[in-house]
């Protein structure tokens, strides 16, 4: 299978060191038994707000005088193996590049059997929370990402 924002499958794979951890519930399943496609994109969320936790660029966004926040602009994710209820995921995301407002966030889940069963990328946008509008990453901040 062929992804637009995977050149090398075997290299992009090695880049993510981060994840988090999740388990398949059973109201996450299909009538099939099959993890929901939708689900999937609950899953980023968790795992993109752990990352971002992880190296600090949360505490600004979650304190209630900050004047930034950061929402998702787009997000996709391409499924190659199936899911089952109670498997046990990981999660993998990491900043695959930084612009001046926005960051490409890639992630890859794994199965316990170390496989990669789906992908996804998305971009997210640090706002002004007043005007709505992009506001740009300090220095600071877009060498973290860079980390």
């Amino acid at each position: 299978m062929k992804i637009s924002y995977i050149q090398d499958l075997m290299s992009w794979e090695k880049e993510f060191t981060f994840y988090s951890e999740v388990s398949v519930r059973f109201s996450e399943t299909d009538m099939y038994g099959h993890l929901n496609n939708t689900v999937t994109f609950a899953y980023f969320e968790y795992a993109r707000i752990e990352y971002l936790k992880h190296i600090k660029l949360m505490n600004e966004w979650l304190n209630p005088n900050g004047e930034k926040i950061p929402v998702v602009a787009d997000l996709q994710c391409n499924y190659m193996k199936q899911v089952f209820f109670d498997e046990k995921l990981r999660i993998y995301v990491k900043a695959n590049s930084v612009g001046s407002s926005s960051a490409d966030l890639h992630y890859m889940a794994k199965n316990e059997k170390g496989e990669i069963i789906f992908t996804g990328r998305g971009t997210i946008v640090q706002i002004d929370k007043k005007t709505g509008k992009g506001s740009k990453w300090s220095e600071e901040e877009i060498k973290i990402f860079k980390k």
